[in-house]
């Protein structure tokens, strides 16, 4: 997911809350971005990854495609 301003961060923790009560959590991987979100947002909201662009994003869905096959 990524967000463009501070107002639409909040939707992000709704996501993986819904991901959650939907029993769907453990199936999805969750990523977010975006010029107002870091890592420590990320991890607060439980997301599985952080990523500042497009770029570092490919490399974090490697690595958690990785971590799968473990």
């Amino acid at each position: 997911m990524s967000a463009l301003l501070t107002t639409t961060m909040e939707e992000m923790h709704k996501v993986i809350a819904a991901l959650k009560a939907g029993g769907l959590r453990h199936q999805v991987k969750v990523i977010v971005g975006g010029a107002p979100v870091n890592a420590k947002f990320a991890g607060e909201i439980g997301a599985d990854g952080y990523a500042a662009d497009a770029g570092e994003a490919v490399d974090v869905c490697k690595h958690l495609a990785a971590e799968k096959y473990r």
